[in-house]
């Protein structure tokens, strides 16, 4: 899985893309873009990853993310005839023109941009009211959208139901080398966790000595890399446990540890209870 810099078809024909998704899985590689992005999963679950942080996703799942912040949704697979279903809502920062963030009633839009460069996870009331909105972007014409979607902006700007999902990545150069190099890693990372990866082989990936890969993955995530590589693993340990289908053994395994009694301790330690309590 690479990373990859998506190029979206935003013309002079639509200041901002209003789009819903219906694919047998969500399995889009790493990827990074320019523009803002509001996604709403109306079907599916699995692991959805933005920048260092990964999560389990449900359905009604919905996320804002700032532009250039790398994210992805991986799900598992649906019963045949089934597909998983999304909302996706995509904007540059100046799709009402280059000075529209310079007025003073933007002041708090541009806050909740800033924010944005994290990644924010919709919660409660908030939540409410942007899906209401989102489902009745789809009825109305282009106008009428556009003021749906002003007021959702507004309404985001407003909220003190946002969560921070990966205050990380708000350190890393949003251009250049540095990105590129944060983007390349965690797309091996994704696409590689449950195998065992090598100091030297993810130093040659960022294209770092391991010292200095060492000294800036810490850096930038604020963890060491088998600290990141433990929490992918045990969230996806979680997700195979929910199934109920395997044993604790198999589960280790299967997440990329080797050692059972290591699994069972490090797993009490970042969730509270054992695996089996779990």
């Amino acid at each position: 899985m690479k990373a990859v810099l998506e190029k979206l078809d935003l013309d002079a024909g639509c200041s901002f893309l209003y789009r819903n998704f219906a694919l047998p899985t969500f399995d889009a590689a790493f990827h990074f873009h320019p523009e803002f992005e509001l996604t709403h999963i109306r079907k599916g679950e699995g692991q959805r990853y933005v920048g260092a942080q990964v999560e389990d996703f449900y359905i009604d799942d919905l996320v804002f993310l700032g532009s250039n912040l790398p994210h992805c949704w991986i799900s598992k697979t649906l019963p045949k005839g089934e597909k998983a279903e999304a909302t996706v809502v995509q904007f540059r920062g100046d799709f009402l023109g280059e000075r529209f963030l310079e007025l003073p009633e933007m002041l708090r839009l541009n806050d909740l941009f800033q924010k944005s460069k994290a990644g924010l996870k919709i919660l409660g009331e908030t939540k409410s009211r942007v899906l209401g909105s989102l489902v009745e972007m789809s009825k109305v014409n282009d106008y009428q959208r556009l003021v749906l979607f002003l007021d959702i902006l507004g309404t985001l700007s407003e909220s003190t139901e946002l969560e921070l999902m990966d205050a990380s990545f708000s350190n890393v150069q949003h251009s250049g080398t540095e990105t590129a190099r944060f983007q390349k890693v965690f797309a091996y990372l994704i696409e590689h966790y449950r195998e065992e990866i090598t100091l030297q082989k993810i130093s040659e990936v960022a294209h770092l000595s391991p010292t200095s890969f060492c000294r800036y993955f810490k850096a930038v995530t604020g963890k060491t890399f088998l600290e990141i590589v433990n929490a992918y693993r045990i969230q996806h340990a979680c997700q195979l446990l929910r199934k109920n289908q395997l044993s604790v053994s198999q589960i280790a395994f299967e997440s990329g540890f080797n050692d059972v009694p290591y699994f069972n301790k490090l797993f009490k330690k970042m969730k509270g209870v054992s695996p089996m309590k779990f």
